[in-house]
């Protein structure tokens, strides 16, 4: 599922900071937690209400608080998060980037919401693991 890739690559850019884009890896990882995030969500629509998939993310986001199923926290969570990371990814003059803890925390919570929105992160594929000597 792409939601997991995007939380795969945005772990690893936490972890690993590359030189190569130095100073522009914060905006990026707050970027693919974003779109884990709306993967995560549009997964959920695309299960229960296809029509719903369909609709601009803020709509998508509003109506999660609909799926009595839910609960109150994770639509809450979800619009909380949403509204954090499109901040944080637009450059607003004399506004810091996000800092590694802030993007380590939208991670984790990003991660929890989307096994609780019912995503769930595919099986290794037992052929495309390398053999072992």
């Amino acid at each position: 599922m792409i939601t997991f890739r995007y939380l795969d690559v945005a772990d690893s850019l936490l972890r690993e900071r590359p030189d190569e884009i130095a100073g522009l890896w914060p905006r990026a990882c707050a970027w693919l937690l974003r779109l884990a995030l709306e993967s995560a969500v549009d997964d959920l629509w695309a299960r229960e209400r296809p029509a719903v998939a369909q609709t601009p993310m803020r709509a998508q986001l509003l109506s999660l608080h609909y799926l009595r199923a839910l609960g109150p926290e994770p639509p809450a969570t979800a619009e909380y998060l949403w509204e954090s990371l499109s901040r944080a990814v637009h450059h607003h003059p004399y506004e810091l980037s996000p800092t590694a803890t802030e993007l380590r925390r939208w991670h984790q919570d990003v991660h929890a919401l989307a096994l609780t929105l019912g995503s769930r992160r595919p099986e290794p594929d037992p052929a495309a693991q390398p053999e072992s000597s």
